[in-house]
């Protein structure tokens, strides 16, 4: 079966193409699968790494000639909202969640799920189901983390992954005891504690008199 190592963004590329695959957004997202076209052309799509094919797009065979992509239309969810600052507020709220976003004018565009559309519902929003061509903008990449890569064409994706600060707050507490005593809460975490960070909480002196 002939291969297919190299892909040409949309825009990129002229001529006819030879044929066209159809591809659902899971589909557009594979490095190594078997695909045919719709005009019968089998070949095995075999990419250095992973990409996000986009309608438009060129997937270029071992002999130069080219394979159209188009998107297949999918279920998804259409979002409005009454402004633009609740819809920002909206899409913080998927990206958040590490969802695929599509943004079409003023409305947002993701995949059919039950569970988010009631929580888009509850906060405000206007939801319709509707079934469309599914390419989501930059920024959430689906595939597992060690497969993350960028495109080697105009559609590269950077990996998301949500990095949550936690601070802690240490209070000194007087005890009148009748007695004395001092604790010391020294922590350092090293390298063996996969967390990477060096942590000192020094010491904490509590005196009972």
């Amino acid at each position: 079966m002939i291969r297919a190592t190299s892909v040409q963004a949309a825009g990129a590329w002229q001529g006819a193409a030879a044929d066209t695959v159809v591809l659902d957004l899971d589909a557009r997202q594979s490095r190594h699968k078997a695909m045919s076209g719709i005009g019968g052309q089998d070949f095995l799509l075999d990419l250095a790494e992973a990409v996000t094919l986009r309608t438009g797009d060129a997937i270029v065979l071992e002999d130069g000639r080219l394979i159209e992509v188009v998107s297949r239309p999918e279920k998804l969810i259409e979002i409005r909202a009454r402004d633009e600052s609740e819809l920002a507020r909206i899409a913080w709220h998927l990206g958040n969640r590490h969802l695929a976003v599509q943004i079409s004018g003023k409305k947002l565009r993701i995949l059919s799920d039950t569970a988010i559309a009631g929580t888009l519902i509850g906060m405000g929003a206007r939801i319709a189901e509707i079934e469309a061509p599914f390419d989501p903008d930059g920024g959430v990449y689906l595939a597992a983390p060690e497969s993350c890569g960028h495109h080697d064409h105009a559609h590269g994706h950077a990996c998301g992954h949500a990095h949550h600060d936690h601070t802690h707050d240490h209070h000194t507490h007087d005890h009148k005891h009748g007695h004395d005593h001092a604790h010391d809460h020294g922590h350092k975490h090293g390298a063996d504690c996969g967390c990477g960070h060096d942590h000192h909480h020094g010491d904490h002196g509590h005196k009972h008199t």
